[in-house]
């Protein structure tokens, strides 16, 4: 089975846009602050619909949910593909939010219950690392193609047509599940059992202090990083036209070969990251303590951004950009293995969800507001665009660091 939940990895990150889905939409003419209300408005939906996809998931089958989540990907990557307008890639967004919302959490918590099932769960750490470093390594795959496609087309909108046959393999691949991974789902379910649930689950995360401190973390942590890391590729957009390299090339294809470059390092570090989190949890003793070290090196990256960003040092730039990538995959199966030591069986796939939701409505609320910082302020003001971004990230980074500091003393 751990070979089937890294072949899941691997092609769910098969998605060829990646890498460059914000220089796609600035190829469409679309500004930062379009773009960051687009980034909101698919994490509004994930947010409307995570915590509900993870009570269906538990009660329904996730097999099921997963593969609805695929089909809602390869629609999303259709639309996308043939958009033209501002509001169709709302239409592709939702397609897309509809994929997130019923696969996080929900394969995670499918594998966790093949480890209780084998009676591996003080593994869960290294066997998720394990697993998600096969997604990066499916990520390394995905740049170096995604790059030959758009050298031959030197446009960004052929990738979201290739992503779609990976994804079709990843149905097929869910279909020699075993049906015990299914989860304890109830042969007749109405809507008001899938709302107790739900509510018992909420109240679950809200009530208990330790689930509420880890959503608490993961929304300053990955939330913010989704949101900071999606400004990495205008910023190498400009390292490459500054270079006096392939100057006969298209803008596309210039700004390609150095995302490539640049994303096929981040993604070999995040491999790394995620197979050895479980060693650097042995390095500091616990995962709570690994956890405080990681908050420590993420809030002083941050603060390093701010005047490399400002004086547009960005070749330095982007090595703090790689360090940031470093740090959260070390930093989320970890997270994970926390959260899964609060959440019971029945409650699994919905209680990760809740912390997916977390992260997604952090996101939803940091995406517009860097876009329009950055239109406005990053733009017209001193110093270079992207400054504000490390500026608004480092604030809920030092806010975790200080109660960390007085629960310690406490």
């Amino acid at each position: 089975m751990i070979k089937r939940f890294s072949l899941y990895g691997f092609l769910k990150n098969q998605r060829y846009f990646e890498p460059f889905i914000i220089l796609f939409f600035l190829q469409q003419g679309l500004s930062f602050t379009q773009i960051g209300i687009l980034i909101g408005f698919r994490e509004l939906l994930i947010n409307i619909i995570e915590i509900p996809s993870g009570a269906v998931a538990d009660l329904f089958g996730r097999r099921r949910s997963m593969i609805l989540s695929f089909i809602s990907y390869i629609i999303s990557f259709a639309v996308f593909g043939f958009s033209t307008d501002y509001w169709h890639f709302f239409a592709a967004m939702s397609f897309f939010a509809i994929g997130e919302a019923f696969r996080t959490g929900t394969h995670k918590a499918m594998i966790f219950t093949w480890l209780r099932l084998q009676g591996r769960l003080d593994e869960k750490t290294k066997v998720y690392g394990y697993t998600r470093s096969w997604s990066k390594i499916g990520s390394v795959v995905s740049t170096i193609l995604a790059v030959v496609f758009v050298l031959v087309t030197d446009n960004y909108s052929c990738v979201f047509f290739f992503a779609i046959v990976p994804y079709i393999m990843g149905l097929i691949n869910f279909l020699s599940y075993p049906a015990e991974l299914e989860g304890h789902q109830e042969k007749h379910v109405s809507v008001k059992r899938v709302l107790i649930h739900l509510w018992e689950c909420m109240r679950s995360a809200v009530e208990n202090v330790n689930l509420r401190r880890l959503i608490i973390e993961s929304i300053s942590f990955e939330g913010v990083y989704k949101a900071v890391d999606t400004y990495l590729q205008p910023i190498l957009k400009n390292i490459a036209l500054m270079l006096p390299i392939f100057i006969l090339w298209g803008e596309a294809q210039r700004s390609s070969i150095i995302v490539g470059i640049v994303y096929i390092i981040i993604y070999f570090a995040a491999a790394y990251a995620s197979r050895n989190a479980h060693r650097l949890v042995s390095f500091a003793g616990s995962e709570e303590a690994c956890s405080r070290l990681l908050w420590k090196f993420n809030t002083v990256i941050y603060i390093a951004l701010i005047p490399l960003l400002f004086f547009e040092l960005y070749y330095v730039a982007v090595i703090c950009f790689i360090l940031l990538s470093l740090l959260q995959n070390f930093w989320y199966p970890v997270l994970l293995s926390r959260f899964d030591a609060f959440a019971t069986e029945e409650k699994g796939a919905t209680v990760l969800s809740i912390e997916s939701q977390a992260k997604s409505l952090s996101t939803m609320i940091f995406a517009p507001l860097m876009g329009v910082l950055v239109d406005y302020i990053g733009a017209n003001g001193p110093g270079g665009d992207f400054w504000p971004v490390a500026a608004i990230a480092v604030i809920p980074a030092l806010y975790i660091l200080a109660t960390q500091r007085k629960r310690a003393t406490a």
